[in-house]
Parts: structure tokens; sequence; C-alpha cells
């Protein structure tokens, strides 16, 4: 019994403890880490979120491009204040290396995908197809001789590509290019005859008629591009792949602070403004809680690690 009322009372005690904490949070500066360059699409979204959250909690939001950004939250102080924006590409970084200087899955907590990331599928008019099923009579066609771009080896367009060569069960050619925008122009020429591209970039290529959309890569069609359908609802049901940002904190962050971030970041991206800042870039609003997050972090490295050893993609 004596020790059930100890039990009872650390916990009443760690409970006001976070409570307080979170009545005080924040009282000071707040750090958003971007393990991306500036100008990549996911230090614009940290920037929109950055000044919206300093308006209204009254403290310095400071937006900092750190290449060892995970490392760096994995060591900080468990209080809130070092956070880190980024993609898709956490999980991608867990499934195809073999080693990483922080634990994916331990060392930080997810406070909570704040936005859904579609990829479009396309090609150009020359290549003479006009949908998901013929590209894909195409490569079966030509086992070995199509090839699809992304935006470097590991990086979320890559993974997009094999999921889909996986899932089609096709025999195409990767080819890496340093960014984007190589990567648009070479599909635009026909040095490589598709590929998985973000949203916002694809747009005006495919509004002047250069560059044909195909589908959409996630579940649901894409609001920038409502006439293009699904990979799912044309030719791959279940097809489902998407490039989503969230926000971290180290792990073991008290939970009323997180719930704290969490509610912060919901509000934030449901602004008006913001979300149509965010919609141009071809970004989808779809929030999560913590826990949630936590279910699809989990799921996306189980299926990008069986993607990545299918395509042989591991980094010692």
């Amino acid at each position: 019994m004596k020790t059930l009322m100890l039990a009872v009372a650390a916990a009443l005690a760690l409970a006001s403890i976070g409570e307080a904490w979170s009545q005080k949070f924040p009282t000071k500066p707040i750090r958003i880490l971007v393990p991306f360059t500036a100008g990549s699409q996911a230090d614009l979204f940290a920037r929109i979120i950055a000044p919206k959250m300093a308006e209204n909690w009254g403290q310095q939001v400071v937006v900092d491009n750190r290449p060892s950004a995970g490392s760096i939250v994995a060591g900080a102080a468990r209080d809130g204040y070092t956070l880190m924006l980024t993609s898709s590409a956490y999980a991608v970084s867990a499934a195809i290396y073999s080693k990483l200087p922080y634990d994916p899955l331990k060392d930080l907590d997810g406070i909570a995908k704040f936005v859904s990331g579609p990829l479009v599928l396309v090609v150009a008019p020359a290549l003479g197809v006009k949908s998901v099923k013929e590209l894909i009579a195409l490569a079966k066609q030509k086992p070995g001789q199509i090839t699809f771009g992304s935006a470097g080896i590991g990086s979320g367009t890559h993974m997009g590509g094999e999921q889909f060569k996986f899932a089609a069960g096709i025999n195409v050619a990767h080819v890496p290019y340093r960014g984007t925008p190589e990567a648009l122009i070479d599909t635009v020429t026909g040095r490589i005859q598709y590929w998985f591209s973000p949203l916002g970039p694809a747009l005006p290529f495919v509004t002047d008629k250069r560059l044909l959309a195909l589908a959409v890569s996630t579940a649901q069609r894409s609001p920038l591009f409502p006439d293009v359908p699904t990979v799912a609802e044309v030719a791959l049901p279940g097809f489902d792949y998407d490039m989503w940002y969230a926000v971290f904190t180290p792990a073991k962050t008290p939970r009323p602070v997180v719930n704290q971030l969490n509610m912060e970041l919901v509000r934030i991206v449901s602004l008006p403004d913001v979300k149509e800042r965010l919609q141009l870039q071809g970004a989808v609003i779809k929030t999560t809680t913590p826990e949630e997050f936590a279910a699809l972090l989990r799921a996306d490295i189980a299926t990008l690690s069986k993607v990545a050893k299918a395509a042989n993609i591991r980094i010692d």
C-alpha cells in the first residue's frame, strides 16, 4: 500500500510539474532546425510558420539550416525550445542508412505532421503515353530501356519512383540529378522518360503543356491538380506515396509542452493566409496528433525499408 501511495504521489507531482511547465512555455526564443538548404521547400515552410509562432507567443523563433539537424535535436535539452522541421526524407534516411548518429524512433518525437506533399508523375508529350497504364505497358515492352529521374539518390523523389517501380513490377533505370530543376528540364527534353516531381515546380510546365501530368502519388487528389487522378485510381490500387512535412522535438520532452506545440502548429497551418501559401507550393493541409504521427512514421519506415531492399539501396 505504501508503495502504491508513493507511486500515485510521484505521478501527481510529475503531472503538476508538466502543467506548470506548459503554462510557462515559452519563456525564451525557440529554434527550428531545418536539415536542408535555404530555399528548399522545408526551409520555406519553416519560414512561413516561424513568424506566426513568434507573433502569437511573443518570443523570437529562429530558423536555422543545419545538415546535421537530427543529431543536434537528439542531443538537445528536452524542453521544447529546439525543434526540427523536416520532410519524409527523415523516414527515408532510417530506411537506407545502415548507421545514423541517432535512433529515428527513440531519440526524437514527432510533434505533428502538418502537410501532405503529393508528387506528380510527369512525362513529355513526345513520349506518346497518356496514362499511367500506358507508361507501365511501355516499360514492360522495353525492359531496362525506360528511365526515371530524381532529385538525388535517397531523396523523396527517388523513393517515390522506386516505390512505383516496385508496385508496377517494371524494370526501369534510375537517373539521379542534383535537384528538381535539372530533372524537370531533362524530362521535358526527353533525356529521361518520367519522374515524380514536387507539385509546385511542375505546375508551370504542366500549364504550358511542356509536360503531361499522368497522376499524383498520394491516396487523395491534390487541390493544385484537381483534374489529375491518383496512381491508385487509375493503375495501382492501394498505391500511396506522401512526401509529408513534420516537426520533431527531442524524445521525452514533457507531454504538456508537446501538446502545446502540436496545438500551435495546427492553429498556424489553419490560418487562411498560411493555408493559401502552403497550397500554392502543392502542399495539402493534413495534421496529426503526436500519437497518430508516431504510428505513421513507423509504418513509413517499414514500407520504405522494403522498397530500399528491393531496389538494393543501402548507404553505409
